[in-house]
C-alpha cells in the first residue's frame, strides 16, 4: 500500500549478502503491486535506501519484466530473445545447449494449434517451424545501415513497397541442434533434402532491413512456404 505521503511502502531487504539481487526483487515487487515502471520502482527503493543498487544484468531483467506486463511468460518472443542473448554470452564455454531453448520440431508432434501458421521447406515440404517461433525485430534504418558495405542483391532494402525483411529470424528448432553445437556460425540446411534454408550466427547477422539481430537464426523467406492454418477439430500429424 501507500504511505501517508503518497509514496509506496518499500519492504527493505534484511540480508547484507546479495544486495543487488535483493534490491531487484523488491523493485519487481513494487512494479507488480504498485503498477510502477521499473525506473519509478527503483527510484522508490533508492529513496528509502540510498545505497541500494541493481547491477546491469538485473536491470535488464527488470526492463524485460516491465515489457512483459510484470509477468513471466516463457512463450513470449521478448523472453525468448532475452534468453538467447544471455546464452550467447556463455556459449563458447558450453558443452551443450539447454533443452528449453529449442522449439519442438513440428514434424515430430501430432498437432499444430489452429492459431498458428506452419512453415515448410519449399523444395521437399518438410515442416520446419511454426509462426510462434518467429522472433520479430524492429525494422532497421534501411540504406543508411549498409553504409559500411556495398548495397547489392538481397541486402538492398526495397523502396517500391516490397518487404524490407527478406528473412525470418527464429528461435532455434530441434532439427537445428546438430548444426549449432561447437561452432559460432554456419549454414542451416533442410534436415530432409539438405537444401540451403539460411544461416545462423551466435555473434549476430544483419537483416535486409538493416537491423542487426543477435543471435541470429535466419531462414530466407524464398526457401519456405506458409502452410494453411489447421482448422480446429481437424488437427493432423505433420508430414515429414
Amino acid at each position: 500500500g501507500a504511505a501517508p505521503h503518497g509514496r509506496p511502502v518499500v519492504p527493505l531487504p534484511c540480508s547484507q549478502a546479495g544486495v543487488s539481487r535483493s534490491v531487484a526483487v523488491v523493485t519487481a515487487y513494487l512494479m507488480k503491486t504498485e503498477r510502477l515502471g521499473w525506473e519509478e520502482a527503483y527510484a522508490a527503493v533508492r529513496a528509502a535506501k540510498p545505497d541500494a543498487e541493481v547491477n546491469p544484468g538485473f536491470q535488464g531483467q527488470l526492463k524485460l519484466y516491465e515489457a512483459m506486463g510484470c509477468a513471466v511468460d516463457s512463450s513470449s518472443a521478448l523472453y525468448k530473445r532475452y534468453r538467447l542473448e544471455m546464452l550467447t554470452q556463455r556459449y563458447p564455454e558450453l558443452q551443450d545447449l539447454p533443452r528449453e531453448v529449442f522449439a519442438v520440431d513440428p514434424s515430430s508432434v501430432c498437432q499444430t494449434p489452429n492459431t498458428e501458421v506452419l512453415y515448410r521447406c519449399r523444395k521437399c515440404r518438410r515442416a520446419l517451424f511454426r509462426s510462434s517461433s518467429i522472433l520479430s525485430h524492429a525494422e532497421g534504418s534501411g540504406p543508411t545501415a549498409f553504409a559500411h558495405k556495398r548495397i547489392t542483391g538481397s541486402a538492398q532494402p526495397c523502396g517500391d513497397g516490397r518487404e524490407k525483411c527478406t528473412s525470418y529470424f527464429t528461435e532455434p528448432v530441434q532439427w537445428m541442434e546438430p548444426a549449432l553445437l561447437g561452432v559460432m556460425e554456419g549454414q542451416l540446411l533442410c534436415p530432409k533434402c539438405a537444401s540451403k534454408l539460411g544461416s545462423f550466427s551466435w555473434w549476430g547477422e544483419q537483416c535486409s532491413c538493416g537491423r542487426w539481430v543477435t543471435p541470429a537464426f535466419q531462414i530466407h523467406k524464398s526457401r519456405v512456404d506458409e502452410a494453411s492454418r489447421l482448422p480446429a477439430g481437424n488437427l493432423r500429424a505433420a508430414k515429414t
